[in-house]
């Protein structure tokens, strides 16, 4: 029986992988994650990692790992179907009756065509006559001809019916048009109808993170009401979750990313080269953006407008991703209300500038670290100065160290040599829990080396690399299949388990299927599911290009007919590490 994404994604949606787990591990957060002991192997420092924000875990000690459906299959012994219908009862959930019901999924896709074959009309609509005035106003924004490509950019025109006919054409009936939002229903004297609900406005494309375009934006050329007008919710849209440009801010963004406020900022910071830049669509940030975008960056910088509104959005976003443990910057906007402007009028490098002035890690890390304590107490002043010490300890610049031990003692009225005394004592203790996270990086790298869930491995250990650099790539950019498809084939694969993981990804991409690890955890067994997730997180450590792709595919082309009869074990530290290094392309 298979169910489908949709029921997976609800019922993922509905349980909450803390309160699944913490029975059976007593759970502390850290940062954005929670962190316990190993249920499963013996252990006195925590490496046992739950990941709320997609509901996964990982233990970095033994190496088991997947989804909160694998993680009862585990505890509790069940096959996969007794798991899902374990946590459907305690989320109040039904399971489906007749199985895989595929009519939604398919009504999807053909909501994704539409979609995709409405942007092309809209950019193709940028160069007609018609379009002349659209065109004009992203050129006179500034816009260069490649951006206005890079940004899929066009224009509706005006006219009641345009893309209706062009897509009627196409196949694409209006029913299905009105469920995409494109169309709009009239019920008039009893006649049904149905209209363009984009008309005379400059269109922004939004695009997911797997490349489907899923919504539209629609500005007006003039000053009429409403100047926006957005898509509604859809099957492949929710305003909740929506973020502009997150396709292309996704990968090479240096764990960062910039939210601004509006298409336009966005689009002018990736032209200026702030190619990290995103905005959160709807009329607030909500906290399912959040949780997606603590998927793609720790660090997030706050480049909301200077009005009041703006003040108010960072005010508001503070309060959400202050949940997510995710690192927080503010930048103070001058010169200009928003970063369009000051790019404008004063270039790259004065935005660059604003955003280097912005609070640094320390900085704040160190006033968060004074929330909800009283300083003007003596057991506040402790317990603060305690925290600042550990922060401080990380630090490597004695100059730094001495700067910041300064200004506490100043605030604090506390000697500044008995901050410095307390910040060595941390640093010994962090240094000591540094070489034990090394040790057991050292021992996880043999580990995967000689995997005994994939026992090929280690007589394989380029070509798995290769393989796992693959799976890994396309499970976190499902865009690159439609650029890798003609050379993609699992009969390159040496190894079994990997073979069989990645037929099931490729599988799961021709159907547009989600390929997350949750949705594939009823391919595999528990076991296996520890490889898969595994490989899933390895693709934090990628280049994540397709580039890269193309080169683990031409490795696994000269790999496949050559025996690998070198041992993990017999290789010197420094050629094992290579195996594991990725080539640096210019």
């Amino acid at each position: 029986m298979r169910l489908s994404d949709a029921f997976l994604e609800q019922l993922r949606a509905n349980t909450d992988i803390e309160s699944v787990i913490s029975p059976y591990v007593n759970l502390r957060r850290r940062g954005k994650n929670l962190v316990g002991l190993c249920p499963f192997h013996n252990e006195k420092t925590p490496s046992f990692t739950v990941y709320p924000e997609n509901g996964s875990f990982y233990c970095f000690g033994c190496g088991v790992g997947g989804d909160v459906i694998t993680f009862v299959r585990r505890m509790e012994n069940l096959d996969y179907m007794e798991a899902v219908k374990q946590l459907a009862d305690r989320a109040g959930m039904a399971l489906p009756e007749d199985g895989y019901d595929d009519t939604l999924a398919k009504k999807r896709t053909a909501v994704l065509a539409a979609n995709r074959a409405a942007a092309k009309f809209f950019h193709a609509q940028l160069y007609t006559e018609q379009g002349r005035q659209a065109l004009d106003y992203f050129l006179d924004r500034g816009l260069a001809p490649e951006t206005i490509r890079h940004f899929g950019l066009g224009f509706a025109p005006n006219d009641w019916r345009a893309l209706k006919r062009h897509l009627n054409k196409q196949g694409f009936d209006d029913v299905l048009l009105e469920s995409a939002n494109l169309l709009r229903r009239s019920d008039k004297n009893g006649k049904v109808s149905y209209y363009d609900n984009f008309r005379n406005r400059v269109m922004f494309p939004i695009i997911d993170p797997r490349g489907n375009v899923i919504a539209f934006g629609g500005r007006v050329l003039d000053d009429s009401k409403p100047k926006y007008i957005n898509t509604s919710d859809t099957l492949v849209y929710k305003k909740s979750n929506g973020v502009f440009a997150l396709n292309f801010a996704k990968n090479g963004n240096d764990g960062k990313l910039i939210i601004a406020e509006g298409y336009m900022d966005v689009i002018a910071l990736h032209q200026a080269g702030f190619t990290n830049a995103v905005a959160c669509l709807g009329t607030a940030l909500t906290k399912e953006q959040a949780n997606l975008l603590s998927r793609y960056a720790d660090t997030i910088i706050l480049s909301y407008d200077a009005d009041e509104a703006g003040q108010k959005a960072t005010a508001r976003a503070l309060g959400i991703f202050g949940t997510t443990g995710m690192e927080i910057k503010v930048l103070h906007l001058e010169g200009g209300k928003d970063p369009d402007e000051i790019i404008k009028k004063y270039g790259a490098q004065r935005f660059q500038a604003i955003i280097d002035g912005a609070a640094n890690d320390t900085e704040y890390r160190l006033l968060k670290a004074r929330q909800g304590i009283d300083l003007a107490t003596d057991d506040g002043k402790v317990k603060y100065l305690s925290v600042a010490a550990e922060i401080l300890a990380e630090i490597g610049s004695p100059v730094e160290v001495d700067v910041y031990a300064s200004r506490l003692a100043h605030e604090l009225g506390v000697d500044k040599l008995a901050i410095q005394s307390q910040v060595k004592y941390k640093r010994e203790g962090l240094k000591k829990r540094r070489a034990v996270k090394r040790e057991q990086e050292q021992t996880r790298l043999l580990i995967n080396g000689q995997n005994t869930k994939n026992p090929e491995r280690s007589q394989h250990l380029r070509a798995a690399k290769a393989e796992e650099t693959l799976i890994a790539s396309l499970m976190r950019n499902p865009d690159f299949y439609n650029k890798l498809k003609d050379g993609l084939s699992a009969d390159y694969f040496v190894t079994a388990l990997n073979r069989r993981i990645f037929s099931v990804v490729l599988s799961r991409l021709e159907e547009g299927g989600n390929t997350e690890p949750y949705f594939l955890s009823s391919e595999f067994t528990p076991d296996e599911m520890d490889e898969v997730e595994r490989i899933f997180r390895s693709a934090a450590q990628l280049s994540n290009t397709v580039d890269e792709c193309a080169d683990c595919i031409k490795i696994l082309k000269e790999e496949k007919n050559k025996p690998e009869t070198v041992k993990a074990s017999e290789l010197s530290d420094e050629d094992f590490a290579k195996l594991f290094r990725s080539d640096k392309r210019e």
